[in-house]
């Protein structure tokens, strides 16, 4: 998998964080993983087509979800009712500039609208495929990008 491709979803991750969170991410280790299943229990996938084909994945712990959820002014009360809707909204944003930095080179991407999935109670849809793993740590806790993109034959 080639860093072109990766390191925008890293960088749009790191620019959203800090700026709609006010915290920065701070790069751990990266693994080659044999499978797309998230590493943490709150799950977003995007499904990416175009000169690339893949999924890409966040994943937290359902108390960084709780964290993040509250730090942008969310309720305790609200968390169970609305934490899908905002952490969607989030990687929607952290794809956008993603696709941003893509669109910079002239590369267009079509992207699906986020999923949102607690892997607790719900089954994950993952695939084996070859998958780069980064940790992305943070004061709120961890994210887990998952990003399994291949160029398009």
């Amino acid at each position: 998998m080639k860093a072109e491709y990766v390191n925008p979803f890293l960088q749009a991750a790191s620019l959203v964080f800090n700026q709609l969170l006010q915290v920065d991410l701070i790069r751990g280790k990266t693994v080659v993983k044999n499978s797309l299943a998230p590493g943490q229990e709150i799950a977003i996938y995007i499904d990416v087509t175009g000169p690339v084909n893949g999924r890409v994945i966040y994943s937290m712990t359902s108390d960084g979800a709780r964290k993040i959820f509250e730090k942008l002014g969310g309720t305790p009360e609200s968390f169970d009712q609305e934490y899908r809707d905002v952490l969607g909204e989030i990687a929607n944003m952290i794809t956008g500039n993603a696709l941003n930095i893509f669109l910079s080179r002239n590369e267009f991407l079509d992207v699906s609208v986020p999923v949102v999935v607690d892997t607790r109670t719900t089954p994950f849809p993952a695939k084996n495929d070859t998958t780069l793993g980064l940790n992305m740590y943070s004061p709120l806790g961890m994210i887990d990008i998952n990003i399994s993109l291949r160029e398009a034959a």
